[in-house]
């Protein structure tokens, strides 16, 4: 026995187990939903078949089979099972794990470390594991909800394998349900509407349909209970996001997206997914209004204008009832005309404009207030445009020795298309001027 055994609970009947820990599965083969990273021919399946198992760092949401993995990884190899939780362990706590873990060693015994919420440790902590994993002394195994690529640090993922687990799907909770039947020996009391509902309400979530299932079989009722009557009695899992988190990043790359792909149903939904989730709805009109700049541009100038009135307007009124504004303009945002061509003008500037450093302007189109900025040259040549031909004079107006590029080139879409034929009419009078 070590440091972390625990003694042996005394002697009466064992407690109930909660239906999630009773259906906690035996073998990897019966874990359900992971196949492309637990198959014979998946990752974790072939570093298993060739007795190579490295350090892992299994991503996904709540309720996927992280932790149960972890457990059934040690068995498959031998392996001591030791779990922390990042939350719960401090310095002095992992230094007792890792002198634990190197009394085993010296016995002949391995030890799979689990850290669960691996990612709230800082980056200090995190490099604490780095010469343990490199001498062998753990295995580790982390867990986390988050992005690994931003929350861990580069050591640690060079030396561990990212898994990342999906969310369950209708399919995978349907096979979970019968499951806990078989284990409670009889069908859960609801129409097939409402078993359909049960599952949907737990959101991809394997434990959180066991639990709510565990309360649905303890129900005595005299008749299977229909949608109404389900959801009357039990709270739907609440979605998953995090303001600060993945979810939040994902969820404003997927609302862009539909904008820019011109889809309002998409947009309006993302839209929803954001402000059911909490999300600020200041925030959403800021990244609303940078999406007419970026992606529809001066194809319809119109489009900033709907962005700051519904902006202005979601301040006036507040939630919920300014939202309404945000969606019209997400709507309208998605059905206009797209061009991003400004944008890549801009930035095509901003380039040209790091290349050539602190060049001047020519001074024919420099003032020369005094004197003397007169005698050298300022203000020389420089032909006023309102009294040229066609009001333009097709004077240069980069710097001198830097040859003219071509940044605007408007698409033919939307009021762009207007913009376009008035600088193709200006460079036909800029080379009628040059010749």
């Amino acid at each position: 026995m070590d440091l972390f055994d625990q003694t042996p609970p005394p002697d009466g009947p064992e407690p109930s187990r909660p239906l999630a820990d009773r259906l906690r599965p035996g073998t990897l083969g019966e874990v359900i939903g992971q196949d492309h990273i637990l198959g014979p021919e998946a990752p974790m399946g072939v570093m298993l078949a060739s007795g190579s198992l490295g350090s892992l760092i299994l991503w996904g949401p709540p309720g996927v089979g992280k932790t149960t993995i972890a457990r059934l990884l040690a068995d498959e190899t031998d392996l001591h099972f030791v779990q922390i939780s990042a939350i719960f362990t401090g310095v002095p706590d992992l230094r007792k794990v890792f002198e634990a873990a190197r009394l085993r060693r010296r016995q002949g015994q391995g030890t799979l470390l689990f850290v669960d919420e691996i990612h709230r440790f800082n980056k200090a902590q995190q490099d604490g594991f780095l010469p343990h994993m490199e001498d062998g002394t753990i295995l580790l195994v982390g867990a986390t909800t988050e992005n690994p690529s931003f929350e861990l640090n580069a050591a640690v993922l060079s030396r561990a394998q990212v898994m990342v687990l999906e969310r369950l799907t209708l399919a995978h909770l349907e096979l979970m349900t019968q499951r806990a039947e078989r284990e409670l020996g009889r069908k859960l009391p609801l129409t097939p509407q409402a078993r359909d509902a049960l599952q949907e309400m737990a959101d991809g979530d394997g434990r959180a349909l066991l639990n709510m299932i565990e309360q649905v079989a303890a129900w005595a009722v005299d008749s299977p209970l229909d949608t109404d009557a389900l959801t009357t009695r039990l709270m739907r899992r609440a979605a998953l996001y995090d303001k600060s988190g993945d979810a939040h990043y994902n969820l404003i790359s997927a609302l862009h997206k539909s904008v820019r792909g011109s889809d309002p149903d998409a947009a309006l939904y993302w839209l929803a997914r954001m402000l059911q989730g909490g999300e600020d709805p200041r925030y959403l009109a800021r990244r609303i209004t940078r999406m007419a700049v970026e992606d529809i541009g001066l194809a319809d100038p119109q489009a900033q204008r709907v962005c700051l009135d519904a902006w202005q307007t979601y301040e006036r009124l507040g939630s919920p009832e300014g939202e309404l504004a945000l969606a019209q303009a997400v709507a309208y945002l998605a059905l206009a005309p797209k061009s991003n061509a400004a944008y890549v003008g801009y930035k095509a500037a901003m380039k040209l404009a790091k290349q050539t450093g602190s060049t001047p302007p020519p001074k024919h189109i420099l003032n020369a207030p005094t004197a003397m900025m007169k005698e050298q040259g300022y203000g020389a040549g420089y032909d006023y445009d309102h009294d040229a031909e066609d009001g333009f004079s097709g004077q240069n107006y980069f710097p001198d020795g830097v040859k003219r590029p071509v940044l605007y080139q408007p698409v033919e879409r939307g009021f762009e298309r207007e913009l376009k034929k008035r600088l193709d009419y200006f460079a036909k009078l800029r080379t009628k001027r040059e010749t």
